[in-house]
């Protein structure tokens, strides 16, 4: 089974990314977070890959960049009404850190932003995930009161972007890019301006 590829990136489409191993195409369904943070075409990239097996689509490779996002893609999975396609919606609008908050808090309007989750789900899945490790053995709770993360500056460039009418998971996207772009120090009115920058393109 594969778990990891690292290759140079070939085609960056809306849903899957095609990544080059050793002359070999590999199709990898992503999200658009992912997607959007993949490196430019031709260089190279290392997706950590869960495989499913469906008797309508066959084999699927589904990757991700980071380890605690896969295992958070596996743990969505296990809750009853979410394929795959549902827990890729809920990692475009929430990070594995940001989900186990929400999860936590029981926070069901935060996953319901998702595509194809709706109140019902959401509420499922807040009600599952709590006091459950999401991500990388991390458990999903903190015992007692849970405090509310400072904001970040990309949160906030998020939800000016959201502000303004645009998407949220291209909000994310274009905010990803613009971090790679600038650093994680970036500050958040010159993360606005790349972003908008990145809108244009």
């Amino acid at each position: 089974m594969i778990r990891r590829l690292r290759g140079l990136v070939a085609e960056i489409g809306e849903e899957e990314a095609l990544i080059d191993v050793g002359g070999v195409g590999y199709a990898v369904r992503c999200g658009a977070r992912t997607l959007g943070r993949l490196p430019p075409l031709g260089e190279e990239a290392t997706l950590h890959i869960e495989s499913l097996w469906s008797d309508q689509a066959g084999m699927r490779l589904y990757g991700f960049l980071g380890r605690d996002e896969r295992l958070a893609f596996v743990t969505l999975q296990e809750i009853q009404g979410v394929g795959p396609k549902a827990a890729l919606g809920v990692l475009d609008v929430l990070a594995p850190g940001e989900l186990a908050a929400a999860a936590q808090r029981g926070d069901k309007a935060a996953v319901a932003r998702a595509n194809g989750v709706g109140p019902k789900l959401a509420l499922r899945i807040v009600t599952e995930l709590k006091d459950k490790p999401i991500a990388d053995g991390v458990v999903a709770a903190f015992h007692g009161a849970v405090r509310p993360a400072a904001p970040s500056p990309g949160g906030e460039a998020v939800a000016a972007l959201v502000g303004l009418g645009v998407a949220e998971v291209l909000a994310r996207r274009v905010v990803d890019q613009a971090t790679l772009r600038l650093g994680d120090n970036a500050p958040e009115p010159a993360l606005i301006k790349a972003a908008l920058q990145e809108l244009g393109r």
